[in-house]
This record gives structure tokens, C-alpha cells and sequence, in this order.
């Protein structure tokens, strides 16, 4: 199955999660069943495998798990982190944390999520400060 489309045509998992974050908010999976949130967008709960999902809030808030700094010339547009963020409901997620160096991102560091651009299209991306009531 198609994770854009499923076979009524409708906008699949992927997509959906697109469109929240063009709109300008941050939602992922939960489990109807189980209750364990689920990330990457998908069809079945990771956990227990139901079919059962709805699009929940999250906090925002997360951890990072891991990180690594892509190096480039300035002039192609300097040198970024790539880092694996543990959201607080229990997903793992790559994105970039934004307003830190990118040498200076550390495991451990508390970030924040907020929908802003990677590459001219909207994402979900990470800040090292605390954020207030939802602000993507």
C-alpha cells in the first residue's frame, strides 16, 4: 500500500502527516487500542498492530538521541546537524536542531519541536529552548 494513497484514493499516512505540517501543526499516530504513539506515519500501530490510529497533539518537547554534522562549503550553504530526537510520547524522529552550532548539539540536550522549513519545504524541526503552549 501506498503510504501517500490508500486504495479509495484517499490521502495515506504520509500525506496526512504532510498536510498537518503544512498547516502549520505538529500531530502524529496514536493507537486506539494500545495507546502507544506511533512515528513514522503509517497504516498498522507498530506496538500491537492494529489498524486503530488516530492524528494527536503532541507536546513538542524531546530529547536528542543522537546527532551528526553534515560539512559543507559556506558558499553551499555551511555545515548542519542531522540528529534523532526522542519525542516525549516515545517516537523516535530525525530532524535538525536549529538554533544551536551544529558541533554543539549534544546527546541529552532537551529540544523543542516547531514547524519551520528544511530545504524550502515545511518540517518538523527542533530548537534547544523550552517552548511555550504549542507554538507550531
Amino acid at each position: 500500500m501506498d503510504n501517500n494513497k490508500n486504495d479509495t484514493g484517499q490521502p495515506g499516512p504520509l500525506q496526512v502527516f504532510e498536510d498537518h505540517v503544512s498547516q502549520g501543526e505538529f500531530r502524529i499516530q496514536q493507537c486506539k487500542d494500545c495507546g502507544g504513539h506511533v512515528f513514522y506515519p503509517r497504516y498498522l500501530c507498530n506496538h500491537c498492530g492494529s489498524s486503530d490510529l488516530k492524528w494527536v497533539e503532541v507536546s513538542g518537547r524531546g530529547i536528542v538521541y543522537s546527532t551528526s554534522v553534515v560539512r559543507r562549503k559556506p558558499e553551499r550553504g555551511g555545515d548542519y546537524n542531522i540528529s534523532l530526537i526522542d519525542l516525549e510520547e516515545g517516537p523516535r524522529m530525525m530532524s535538525r536542531v536549529m538554533d544551536v552550532d551544529p558541533d554543539q548539539v549534544t546527546i541529552g540536550m532537551a529540544v523543542s519541536a516547531h514547524v519551520g522549513l528544511i530545504d524550502d519545504k515545511p518540517a518538523v524541526v527542533f530548537y534547544n529552548k523550552e517552548q511555550g503552549d504549542k507554538e507550531w
